[in-house]
């Protein structure tokens, strides 16, 4: 028996279950469905070839999160590490907008349209703990662990993320306040 045979399965249901949220945190990652979808292709590959690692019994989803998570890190600091190496006469990547579902009342669009476009201006620190905490419900020791950062920071960022989303609305007396929905 090879020892690609002897790995415990990951649980299907859950790991069907997950993918939809880890599309939506990616969007938010990356700004972008297109390299969202290669960032859950790429995360859903190394947590199939890292299977053995994950412990029975334990969230899957997590688990999921945090190779995604670290997969971003890595693709991202080699862009940096690329950018840095690139012929000046080379072509820039345009900047990817935010695509909106929403399919509602124009009125509805127009505000979920800038409500996105204000959370994709904000740190992708901040950014990324704002989804985890507020989209994907996940607690603050999880956002910790998955981020590799202490609870404080999660807070720290959660708040600051918030904060500034509150004030980008508060001096903006067009837009009606967000309200949130359960």
């Amino acid at each position: 028996m090879s020892a690609a045979a002897a790995d415990p399965p990951l649980p299907a249901p859950e790991l069907l279950a997950a993918i939809p949220r880890m599309r939506r945190y990616a969007r938010v990652l990356t700004g972008d469905a297109t390299r969202a979808d290669d960032l859950v292709q790429e995360a859903l590959a190394r947590a199939w070839e890292k299977r053995r690692l994950w412990a029975a019994g334990t969230d899957l989803r997590a688990w999921l999160f945090t190779i995604m998570h670290n997969v971003f890190v890595n693709q991202r600091a080699l862009a940096r590490y690329e950018r840095n190496h690139v012929s000046l006469d080379a072509e820039s990547e345009a900047a990817h907008g935010w695509q909106v579902p929403v399919r509602d009342m124009q009125y509805t669009r127009v505000e979920l349209s800038e409500l996105l476009q204000h959370v994709g201006r904000l740190p992708v620190e901040q950014r990324e703990v704002l989804v985890l905490a507020v989209v994907e419900e996940l607690r603050y020791e999880e956002i910790a662990a998955m981020l590799a950062i202490p609870m404080g920071t999660v807070m720290s960022r959660l708040s600051r993320a918030r904060e500034k989303l509150r004030a980008v609305f508060a001096d903006n007396s067009a837009v009606p306040p967000l309200k949130m929905v359960k």
